[in-house]
């Protein structure tokens, strides 16, 4: 909350509409204002919605925020180099795979952690949108088949 204060850090709760449920958490982070960037992180969701509408629809809105209200220029995202499923996940989005920082973060077990980096950028913003659009409408369909 600190940091929030700060506006490096701005975290957001992810509330299930239909029962008030908290379901997980997410924020915007490393808040670059002069460099018109920042990055979606610290995100976590409770397992039973992995790969449900919501994901599509946190990002959707996260990132219609950043570049249409903050003006940013690059939103970057990242995940352990070996978590297979939140780096397909971030592809799905339309996240653009960057690379592998070695050694980057120091984890609380005293290893250190490796972290697969992607981007999306304000030119390509517009089609990341439409493309998260049609997910999220496949993905609601398929949600509501599933109940």
């Amino acid at each position: 909350m600190k940091a929030r204060e700060k506006g490096t850090v701005y975290p957001f709760i992810i509330v299930l509409k239909s029962s008030g449920k908290i379901i997980g958490s997410t924020r915007l982070m490393d808040i670059e204002i002069y460099d018109k960037r920042l990055e979606i992180g610290g995100t976590w969701m409770m397992p039973e919605y992995w790969a449900t509408a919501i994901n599509p629809d946190c990002k959707l809105a996260l990132l219609s925020f950043c570049f249409e209200t903050l003006k940013a220029k690059r939103v970057q995202l990242k995940t352990q180099h070996d978590n297979i499923r939140s780096r397909k996940a971030i592809e799905k989005i339309g996240g653009v795979y960057e690379g592998v920082i070695r050694k980057h973060m120091l984890k609380d077990d005293g290893s250190f952690r490796s972290s697969a980096y992607f981007s999306i950028l304000d030119d390509e913003w517009s089609s990341v949108k439409s493309r998260l659009e049609d997910l999220l409408r496949r993905k609601m369909d398929s949600d509501k088949q599933s109940q």
